[in-house]
């Protein structure tokens, strides 16, 4: 089973750039597929990103050009860049692991919070 510890979730103004990270233990050699998703209130939990062990990477339309996710696999340790912060952003986030045996992870929740 594969253990996730999530840190970086803060209050940040619109305009603003935060930098949230997920650092994976226990059978991490399984792991394929490291990302992001997130839940504001009321709403359905969604994707923000992933990345595959060798570095193919999917944004959702809402971040590209705002967001980068990158991973250190050495690490087993997934992060994402967000720049740009709109008050939509605000959300739990969320980190997500898939694994090569078809099992997925997740995260405690992070929460990211765009105000003035």
């Amino acid at each position: 089973q594969v253990q996730l510890v999530e840190s970086g979730g803060d209050l940040v103004q619109p305009g603003g750039s935060l930098s949230v990270s997920c650092a994976a233990s226990r059978n991490t050699f399984q792991i394929n597929v490291m990302g992001w998703y997130r839940q504001a209130p009321g709403s359905q939990r969604e994707l923000v990103a992933t990345i595959t062990r060798l570095g193919s990477t999917n944004y959702a339309d809402s971040v590209k050009d705002r967001f980068t996710i990158s991973r250190d696999n050495a690490k087993a340790t997934v992060y994402l860049q967000m720049n740009s912060l709109k008050p939509e952003d605000t959300a739990v986030y969320y980190c997500y692991v898939g694994t090569y045996r078809g099992e997925d992870y997740w995260g405690q929740g992070t929460q990211v919070t765009v105000s003035s």
